[in-house]
Parts: structure tokens; sequence; C-alpha cells
């Protein structure tokens, strides 16, 4: 992959220093987790969480709070789908980067959100910084690297919506965040602590990711993981699926892929039908309280100890799937943040249907517009969809 040049790009006058603390609302939540059925052992690293409450559920404070962590880049997306990035005429400049996706699509769904991650000291990295600050998102864990550039991707999207990447970090300044800059209390704040996988890839990220993980599930934070599968940016196939697998047992909740673009399931599995139940409880370790499955516009299925099934998703006319998973997180994580206990037990499986159906929703409505942070929809726009569909 190619590396970034040395030359600024001017984007206008973004009033914000790269010194400037930017300061938010947060909160503090213990939590921790129950368990999924396995049928296969993974050896990875292990974590101790807290004690659960009485009733098999993390004890919680009065926040929240969801801090997601990893990579803020800039998504250029053609203009017109159907193209070769060679054959588009002009690309459309979005912001995006999962985590940062599920932060603001978060906070714009009215809940509490922060992001951690590491950007350039440069214009592209002041305008994410405004970005999040613009969506009340609690920024006081980013960190700016004047000796790298921020991350930039080119999306191709096919004619049926679906995309291909061409990326620009190598390395960019997210591979570049170190322990020691971890907002540590910040992470300690959150009731949810969600991430991915590419933070893996290099060092020294890896090993911030690592202890950042570490410290969430020592004070009793749910982990939350999205695999989020680019296999362009790993060495090899096999380095990203020992990579993806080397921190699975120690999430709490994992959402995986079988759209074409992203096979999590069936790559995982080294090919197996991502469709089948058995094959994709094999990926269930007695740590995980739910393990969710998205389908794109058929919606989701969804895994946890006491009960599985599916919930349909919501047919739109697809423009750009950008950030469309990164919705459907945001979406579930909103709910799940306010309600915990919807993980609980099989009577509340309605809640957690109804809660998937809200995800679901999520997803949908990005679809319908160019690029990932800025279609993220509001709570109210949801709520519209779902009455919508139901009537």
């Amino acid at each position: 992959m190619a590396a970034l040049h040395s030359t600024a790009f001017r984007l206008g006058s973004v009033a914000l220093s790269s010194r400037q603390e930017l300061s938010f609302r947060g909160g503090n939540v213990k939590a921790s987790a129950f368990s999924c059925p396995s049928s296969v052992s993974i050896p990875r690293l292990s974590f101790q969480s807290k004690a659960l409450g009485g009733d098999g559920l993390p004890e919680t404070k009065d926040s929240s709070l969801v801090v997601c962590f990893g990579e803020m880049l800039i998504d250029f997306v053609p203009t017109i789908s159907g193209l070769s990035l060679a054959d588009a005429p002009a690309f459309k400049k979005a912001p995006g980067g999962a985590p940062a996706n599920v932060a603001v699509g978060i906070a714009r769904l009215g809940g509490s959100s922060a992001f951690i991650g590491k950007v350039g000291e440069d214009e592209f990295a002041y305008m994410l910084a405004e970005i999040l600050k613009e969506n009340n998102v609690n920024s006081e864990g980013i960190r700016f690297d004047p000796g790298a550039r921020t991350a930039i991707a080119f999306v191709t999207l096919r004619s049926d919506g679906e995309r291909e990447f061409m990326f620009y970090r190598n390395p960019s300044a997210d591979m570049l965040l170190q322990e020691a800059e971890l907002d540590l209390d910040l992470i300690r704040k959150a009731k949810i602590f969600h991430y991915g996988s590419i933070s893996l890839i290099t060092e020294p990220c890896k090993s911030a990711h690592i202890a950042a993980a570490k410290a969430a599930k020592d004070a009793g934070v749910v982990l939350s993981y999205d695999p989020n599968l680019r296999l362009p940016l790993w060495p090899s196939a096999e380095s990203a699926r020992e990579g993806i697998l080397s921190i699975w047992d120690t999430a709490d909740i994992i959402k995986g892929s079988t759209l074409i673009s992203e096979e999590e399931i069936s790559f995982l599995t080294k090919g197996e039908d991502p469709y089948d139940d058995a094959v994709v409880r094999k990926l269930c370790h007695p740590n995980h309280k739910l393990l969710l499955v998205t389908e794109g516009p058929e919606g989701c299925r969804y895994y946890t100890k006491e009960f599985n099934g599916r919930v349909k998703g919501l047919k739109v006319d697809a423009v750009d799937t950008t950030g469309a998973g990164d919705a459907f997180v945001a979406g579930i994580l909103s709910q799940l943040a306010k309600d915990l206990s919807l993980l609980q037990t099989f009577q509340n499986e309605d809640r957690l249907r109804e809660a998937l159906m809200f995800a679901n929703a999520c997803g949908a409505l990005t679809v319908k517009e160019r690029g990932a942070i800025s279609a993220l929809p509001t709570r109210e726009a949801v709520h519209n969809a779902i009455l919508h569909s139901v009537g």
C-alpha cells in the first residue's frame, strides 16, 4: 500500500487547534458478562472482569457512556456508482472509520459516546475532530501525531452499492497510538467499550488496544467487538484470521457479517456456511453475552446462551452501503447502554428483538445516502422509518 505524501490538504478554515482541549460529558459504570454456548475452543488472551450482581448482570452506575476505540479517517467515495477508481470522474470527501462512525451514530441517536484514537496533525484531523465536537462525541481521548498523516481510503461503489477499498496508511497516525497515550480514566467510566480488529494489525497500536480492553474489563465494562474484516490491510489472510480470533473470547458482544464484501463468519470458519446456525454457534464462547450476524437488507440473527432468532430488515434502495454495519452497531449499543437487562433472560427476548429492529432500521437508513457519518440517522428518523414499515 502506498504511503501518504507529506503535502497538506487545505479544506478551508476549521477553528480548532491540534492542541486545543475538547471537553464533553461522561459518566461511570461497571459491567461484566454472562455466557453463550460454545462448541469450539479458541485459546486466546484472558482478562479478568469484576463480579456480577445477584441477577447475573453487571453492577452499573449512572452512565450509559459508550467509548469507541480505533481508527478515524477520510473516505473518498465516487460520485457515480459502478465505476472503478480510475474511471470515477470525481469523489466526495466523507469522514469515516468504523469506531468513529459508531461513536457519532450513538450520539446522533441521543446516546452518550466517546472516541479514543490517533490522527495526524493536519487539516483532515482538525476537520474530523470538529465533526466529533459538532455531534456531541467526547473527544478527550484523541491524540494528534505531528509525524504522521491521518489515514485516507478510496472506496469504490459497485452498481449494487457494495464497496471495495484502497487504503493509504503506511503508516498513518491511527497505527501509531501508544499505550502511554490512552485515557484510561475515560475508558473506566464507560458502560460499553467498543472496538474493531484493524487496531490489532501493527504495533504500537496493537499493544495499546490490548491494554485499553484489559483496563475496561478490569473495571467491569462490557466489551463490544466488530471484527470489521479488511483483508487488504493485513499481511495475509491467515494473519487476519489469527489476529481477529486472538481477542475473540474476551468480548461480551460480537457483531459479524455475511455480506459479500464482509464475509466474516465464512472467513473465520474457513469457508463453512455462514447461514447455518450450527456453524455460527461454533464461534460462540462462554464469555459472550450476545453474538450478532448482520445480513444487510435481510436483517440480522442473534445468539445468546438462552435463545436465538432472526429479525427482518427494512427494504430500501441502496445508494452506498458504507457505514451501514456501523450504524447497526450504534443502534444496538445505544439500546443496550440504556438497559443491559435486554441480555439477561429468555423473558426479555421480545425487548431484545425490538432493539434489533431499531438497529436494522439504523443500518437501512444509512445506505440511502453517500458516505458514512453524514448518512447516520437520528432517533426520530429511525422511529419514523419503523412506523412506516409497520404501517
